[in-house]
């Protein structure tokens, strides 16, 4: 008999997360007000205050949406619904993105940190050019007060072009959806922008070093800080 059982027979059902919850009072808001693609969520506030819980609860529970895809968080705009899917279909891609999260970061590890140390020994003046305009776009965009998520996809795609190496650049081009997830379930944790954009100066340093090994450990640092998520 499997061991989760009880020893009656009975298998044990895990309790929902608090998220996962406001998540179904999110989605059947979505449905009772009608809102349909391109419509406006109500602000953070105003949806905290109806659900009866804080805002940082509550942004939980819209990283966790915009994770799947379901609304796209814009700075300056707000929440903005993409799609109206089941509730079934989320709490399972929910799921499914918890148990897959440790192979992605696990795939990420195992790419970026060599990327890193190779664009310590192979990135010319244009690669870290490249690299400094994204911390720029980073964080400006987080100065704005946005996540960064663009300066953020900018820089590590400036390293990867910073190692010179074809078929690496083209495995995180394949894994580049896989990668989004974790992004913006890490920038959406509290302070994590900034922490990150931090974390992102020590692995350019290091690159702008010439210094592979430290390349390297900051990067695996900056994977290591990615896969700190609630979700």
């Amino acid at each position: 008999m499997p061991g989760n059982g009880d020893g009656n027979g009975f298998v044990r059902v895990s309790r929902p997360r608090l998220y996962e919850r406001l998540v179904e009072q999110l989605l059947g808001y979505i449905a009772s007000a009608g809102l349909g693609p391109g419509d406006l969520l109500p602000a953070e506030r105003d949806l905290a205050e109806r659900m009866g819980v804080s805002r940082a609860t509550l942004a939980q529970s819209l990283v966790a949406l915009e994770v799947l895809g379901v609304i796209d968080v814009q700075h300056g705009t707000g929440a903005v619904l993409v799609y109206r899917p089941s509730v079934a279909s989320v709490l399972r891609e929910l799921r499914e993105h918890r148990d897959r999260m440790p192979e992605i970061v696990e795939a990420r590890s195992t790419l970026e940190v060599k990327l890193a140390e190779l664009a310590a020994e192979r990135r010319t003046a244009a690669d870290l050019a490249g690299i400094d305009k994204a911390l720029d776009t980073m964080a400006a965009e987080i100065a704005a007060g946005s996540r960064g998520t663009a300066g953020d996809e900018q820089f590590h795609q400036a390293v990867a072009a910073a190692a010179h190496s074809s078929i690496l650049a083209s495995m995180m081009t394949f894994i580049s959806e896989l990668v989004r997830e974790t992004r913006v379930a890490s920038l959406g944790q509290p302070g994590r922008p900034q922490r990150s954009l931090e974390s992102h100066r020590a692995i350019a340093n290091a690159i702008r070093s010439s210094d592979p090994g430290a390349a390297a450990k900051a990067m695996q640092a900056h994977i290591d800080m990615v896969a700190e998520t609630d979700m």
